[in-house]
């Protein structure tokens, strides 16, 4: 028998699928490009504050993290901290001194650790994209009155570091934040490590957990579970209506752009992924009301998490969903600073016990900046009321 001869509109069928998927990843491609300008590189935002105005002793140093430096400032704990010094400048992180006298050295003095300051717990704090270390200095003031050693730090491209010409996201976070952690763990004052992140910063503590083991317990707030729902959400930010079936796949693709300028995967963005190889204390912290980054991520890493432990000696995972909150500012709730800083206590140790150190923090209220629309919350809307609390904090 001879055979069949396709139709004509099956013959021509073929290459206009072809044709269509073709023109369909160069449009993705060039969204993905454009996508990346826009958001690869953050706008850095001067850091305006300091802990001289809260009456803390600091140093303000420079952690060495690979072939850059990050602006921070490390403030130690209790009252056995060092006296002010008459000298405005930084302090690198071998203890050399910095720049000479200023004028007002008097009113932002850098201070050196005393060589017999008690051994306690350090916490190193990571902001959140396109914020800065002043912006976290609320977690020092409570995590101080707890009685821990704190490092405020600026990630690479924010505050007052030099800004960057390759996209930043999720690893570049996780760097800092090992460095960050490997810097605290050398300080002869410092007993153990711990990490406490915000958003992007959250990411990059978990991710950087999982690979340094200095780190000896992460809290983590308000943090996407991973790039391609995170860069979904972004979509739905901008007033992108992508259709559903092609929302996940150019998600994806656009994700994979971001990080590929940096040789990084998707994947090694992902805090889904990270905390199947952390097993530490991990206590992850959301709002109810996050329109940013909706609680069901938390939800996500939480489940990832569990199911990679499985050994008599694994740490449970702690979870604390805070129901009338946004993505930002929870340590204005005081369950919130009194879970941290009890947290921090079991794991870490520290000059009190977990409970001490809970109500101590607790007791310690805490406001937000006075200036609130950055990061990508701003893209989301202007409208700062639907990222307060409903009730009272």
């Amino acid at each position: 028998m001879s055979r069949r001869k396709p139709s004509s509109r099956l013959r021509w069928l073929r290459p206009a699928l072809a044709v269509g998927a073709v023109a369909g990843l160069a449009a993705a491609y060039r969204f993905a490009l454009r996508y990346r300008e826009r958001v690869g590189l953050p706008r850095r935002t001067p850091v305006e504050t300091s802990p001289a105005e809260f009456g803390l002793g600091f140093e303000e140093v420079e952690i060495p993290a690979g072939d850059h430096q990050l602006a921070a400032w490390f403030v130690p704990a209790g009252p056995e901290g060092p006296k002010p010094r008459r000298r405005r400048g930084r302090v690198g992180s071998t203890g050399s001194k910095g720049a000479a006298p200023s004028a007002d050295s008097a009113s932002n003095p850098v201070q050196e650790p005393s060589s017999g300051a008690e051994r306690r717990p350090a916490i190193a704090i990571i902001h959140g994209w396109e914020s800065n270390r002043g912006r976290t200095f609320a977690h020092v003031r409570y995590l101080h009155a707890a009685g821990f050693h704190c490092l405020a730090l600026d990630v690479r491209g924010h505050g007052d570091n030099p800004p960057e010409t390759l996209p930043i996201c999720v690893p570049e976070f996780a760097e800092d934040a090992a460095a960050a952690a490997r810097w605290l763990s050398g300080r002869p004052e410092v007993s153990a490590v711990g990490v406490l992140g915000h958003s992007m910063g959250a990411d990059g503590a978990i991710v950087a957990a999982s690979r340094e083991p200095a780190i000896g317990a992460v809290v983590s707030l308000s943090a996407p579970s991973d790039m391609v729902r995170m860069t979904r959400k972004t979509f739905e930010m901008a007033d992108m209506h992508v259709p559903e079936p092609f929302a996940t796949p150019l998600a994806w693709f656009t994700a994979a752009m971001l990080l590929a300028p940096r040789r990084h995967s998707v994947e090694s963005a992902s805090a889904i992924a990270a905390v199947g190889r952390y097993r530490g204390p991990l206590l992850l912290v959301h709002g109810a009301q996050d329109h940013g980054v909706p609680v069901a991520h938390l939800e996500h890493i939480a489940r990832a998490a569990v199911e990679h432990r499985g050994r008599k000696d694994d740490p449970e995972v702690e979870t604390l969903v805070l129901p009338d909150f946004g993505h930002r500012w929870l340590y204005e709730d005081a369950s919130c600073r009194r879970r941290t800083a009890a947290f921090f206590a079991r794991w870490l140790g520290g000059p009190v016990g977990p409970e001490a150190a809970g109500e101590r923090a607790a007791e310690l209220a805490v406001e937000r900046p006075a200036d609130p629309v950055y990061g990508f919350g701003a893209l989301a809307t202007r409208d700062q009321s639907r990222d307060r609390p409903l009730g009272p904090a």
